[in-house]
C-alpha cells in the first residue's frame, strides 16, 4: 500500500461486469491492491456480485472473505460442512475463502458486497455506517468507502460536502482527482490512502473497509 495520501472516486457506472464461469451471476470489481492485480496475485480485492443462482463459491488458497448482503433475501451457505445463514442486510460476515463453500439462495437473486484479502499480506475489516462518522486514515493504511444504500457524503476536516456532478464533487469518472469533498451515489466508492482525516455522512448506509498491511509481508497497493 502506498504511503502517499490520496483519494480516488470510483463510480459504479464505470465498472464492467464479468460473468461467472458457472453462469450463476456476475461480478463488478470496485478496487484491488496492488492496482491492476488479477485473481491470482491480488493482496486484497473488493467487488459487488449479483448472484442469480445457487452453487459453489470459488476457492482461493490463503484468502479470507468478508461478505455483506446488500440486496435480496439472502443465502444459506455450507462452509466445509458448517451452515452459515446470511439473511441480514448490511451485516458483514467473515469466513475463510479457502474452504469449500456452497450457496443456496433463500428467495431469489441477491447482491453481495465482497471483500477478499490474503491473510499473510493484509489485515482487513468491514463496518457498515449510518449517520456521520469521523475517519482517520493512518500512514500506510487504505480505506475503501462504498455507498451501499442511498448516497454518502465524504469530506475533509472542513466539513464541506459536494453534490453529485457539482463543483464540490470529485468528478464523474473512475479516477477523478479529489478536491476536498464528494457525493457518492449508490454503489459509488472512494479509495483513500493515508495519512488523512475525513468525515463520512450517510443518510442510508455505507461500508467502510480498512486495509492494513501485515508488518514485513504486506504488498503495495
Amino acid at each position: 500500500m502506498t504511503s502517499e495520501a490520496a483519494i480516488r472516486i470510483l463510480r459504479a457506472a464505470d465498472r464492467p461486469a464479468a460473468a461467472w464461469k458457472n453462469g450463476g451471476g456476475v461480478t463488478r470489481e470496485i478496487a484491488a491492491g496492488p492496482e491492476g492485480a488479477g485473481m491470482d496475485d491480488f493482496a486484497w480485492r473488493a467487488s459487488l456480485a449479483e448472484v442469480t443462482a445457487g452453487g459453489p463459491f470459488s476457492v482461493f488458497p490463503g484468502v479470507d472473505r468478508i461478505l455483506t448482503l446488500a440486496e435480496g433475501a439472502g443465502m444459506d451457505l455450507d462452509i466445509a460442512g458448517v451452515r452459515r445463514l446470511v439473511d441480514r442486510r448490511h451485516a458483514p460476515q467473515r469466513f475463510p475463502g479457502d474452504q469449500p463453500t456452497d450457496c443456496r439462495l433463500l428467495g431469489g437473486p441477491v447482491v453481495n458486497f465482497n471483500v477478499m484479502y490474503r491473510r499473510d499480506a493484509v489485515s482487513a475489516g468491514t463496518a457498515v455506517v449510518r449517520g456521520e462518522l469521523a475517519l482517520a486514515v493512518r500512514p500506510g493504511e487504505t480505506l475503501l468507502v462504498v455507498a451501499l444504500e442511498g448516497s454518502a457524503g465524504l469530506a475533509g476536516v472542513d466539513g464541506v460536502y459536494g453534490s453529485a456532478g457539482g463543483a464540490g464533487s470529485a468528478g464523474g469518472g473512475g479516477g477523478g482527482a479529489f478536491d476536498g469533498s464528494a457525493e457518492l451515489g449508490p454503489y459509488d466508492a472512494a479509495l483513500v490512502t493515508g495519512p488523512r482525516e475525513l468525515t463520512l455522512r450517510s443518510p442510508g448506509c455505507a461500508a467502510v473497509v480498512r486495509l492494513v498491511p501485515v508488518p514485513g509481508r504486506g504488498q503495495p497497493a
